[in-house]
């Protein structure tokens, strides 16, 4: 599975838009299945951050990916977006 380590990138001199394009990107990852396995929960936790960080784009697709997950999975991803936040 393809993973995507924030601690050891280059990415801490970014801009909050710049950073937002790469979580959006990560969440279009995980969706689509692209290098890695299909987790919509990951999928959406990365939307859902790109969204907070300011992509409108990111915001649009976490919604409509919203529609296709059930509750329990849905409170997942948002307690896993929840906690990155917290964390970083």
């Amino acid at each position: 599975m393809a993973r995507f380590d924030m601690n050891n990138s280059g990415m801490a001199t970014m801009g909050g838009e710049a950073l937002a394009d790469v979580f959006c990107e990560m969440g279009l990852m995980y969706a689509t299945g692209r290098g890695c396995d299909m987790d919509l929960v990951s999928a959406h936790k990365w939307l859902n951050i790109a969204a907070i960080k300011g992509s409108d784009r990111a915001a649009e697709l976490r919604a409509e990916l919203a529609h296709s997950m059930s509750k329990a999975d849905l409170a997942t991803a948002l307690r896993a977006a929840r906690e990155w936040m917290t964390m970083h």
